[in-house]
């Protein structure tokens, strides 16, 4: 299997590396760079629990090859709060408002719910639920990841 170098700014530090064509870019963020928030989930990308920021907006990782990442900065759960620093709001209002429970998809809520907070500081609850429809939960029956996004958007509105 041919190898091919790749540059990729992940959270902010520039990573290069050899890898493998048919390489996933879930398969390269976890194994190649170690960070494990991003889950491998269905491998298919119905679950979203791959989803990381690629330029900004959200892919699923699992359906991404690692090479078309190539000079192309990547921003992974790891990075929405870099270590020592604050949690991201995002993650704070999780943890308050119950939006988690065994915490799998979490990440994957986490990164395209910050996506969407970014195109959309002041979401009602049926566009949150829309922004949410690529990402699957198995425990929390999503009333509470819901009220998790929208008490985080007044937070970072500053009300």
């Amino acid at each position: 299997m041919s190898q091919h170098e790749i540059e990729v700014t992940v959270n902010g530090e520039v990573h290069t590396a050899q890898v493998p064509s048919r390489r996933l870019l879930s398969d390269f963020l976890r194994d190649d760079l170690h960070l494990t928030g991003t889950k491998r989930g269905c491998e298919t990308g119905i679950c979203g629990a791959c989803s990381v920021h690629l330029d900004g907006e959200v892919v699923k990782s699992c359906l991404m090859l690692a090479v078309q990442a190539d000079g192309r900065s990547i921003t992974t759960v790891e990075g929405l709060s870099p270590e020592g620093e604050d949690l991201h709001p995002l993650q704070e209002s999780f943890m308050a408002c119950g939006g988690l429970q065994c915490g799998y998809c979490t990440p994957g809520f986490l990164m395209t719910s910050c996506a969407m907070l970014a195109h959309n500081p002041s979401p009602s609850e049926d566009e949150v639920r829309h922004g949410l429809s690529g990402n699957l939960c198995r425990c929390t029956g999503y009333t509470q990841i819901v009220e998790s996004i929208l008490v985080a958007a007044e937070k970072m509105r500053g009300n």
